[in-house]
């Protein structure tokens, strides 16, 4: 369980840092951000690639990058 919190807060890292809001998103964000986004990126896309506590990480971090587009345009966060 902690290797996936672990693991989700890199993921919405890396979501943080493609789309330039990472600064706008704290440790509790990422997290949530990585677990949904993978949950919605190995939805979307399956299972294939590299994969760390059981999450496929490049499905995984498309589906991060998603989910911080939309909140963030829902949310209007903006980056600085």
């Amino acid at each position: 369980m902690i290797w996936s919190l672990i693991v989700g807060a890199i993921i919405g890292a890396v979501a943080g840092a493609i789309t330039n809001r990472g600064a706008a998103m704290g440790w509790i964000a990422n997290i949530v951000a990585g677990l949904l986004g993978a949950w919605i990126g190995q939805g979307l896309l399956g299972s294939w690639g590299p994969s760390l506590a059981g999450m496929a990480l490049i499905p995984s971090i498309i589906g991060a990058v998603i989910l911080v587009l939309v909140v963030s345009a829902i949310f209007g966060y903006r980056s600085k």
